[in-house]
């Protein structure tokens, strides 16, 4: 069993729903939910929107390989009603589904970052983290994750 943490946001529709449901089919297809963060609302980052996000983060020990899991939450998305990733725009979103952390692995593929390469600049994925795992250390930086929040 691997524990890995995934960060949700939304900007669209019903926003605690969408989490409350991803949540759901997570514990459904992925794995039991260990712990999971309040929700944290935050600007959109990297384009224009009256849409705030809502925010989560969430603890779940898995079964699934990094890159099956990938998989399943990118079919998760889809089965919820996000048209597609972002490739190098963002918009809004009815749920999005990001891999932090996996256990402490470094993967550097194409199609599979881990940790998340961009988690260390988001107060809205840092934050959250730093609620339920503020002791976990980075694997690439080598920081306890409350210590990532003081820049």
């Amino acid at each position: 069993m691997s524990l890995v943490y995934l960060g949700l946001g939304t900007n669209l529709g019903e926003k605690e729903r969408n989490l409350n449901d991803a949540v759901a089919v997570l514990l459904l297809e992925v794995g039991a939910i260990i712990c999971q963060s309040t929700f944290y609302a935050s600007k959109p980052m990297g384009f224009e929107s009256e849409n705030e996000f809502l925010n989560q983060v969430v603890l779940i020990e898995t079964y699934l390989s990094p890159f099956e899991l990938l998989t399943k939450t990118q079919e998760i998305e889809r089965n919820m009603g996000r048209i597609a990733k972002s490739s190098n725009s963002y918009s809004d979103r009815l749920i999005d589904i990001d891999i932090l952390l996996y256990d402490n692995l470094i993967i550097d593929q194409p199609t599979l970052k881990i940790p998340h390469p961009l988690m260390a600049e988001r107060d809205f994925v840092l934050i959250p983290l730093a609620e339920i795992a503020p002791d976990f250390v980075h694997p690439v930086f080598g920081r306890k994750i409350d210590e990532m929040l003081i820049k």
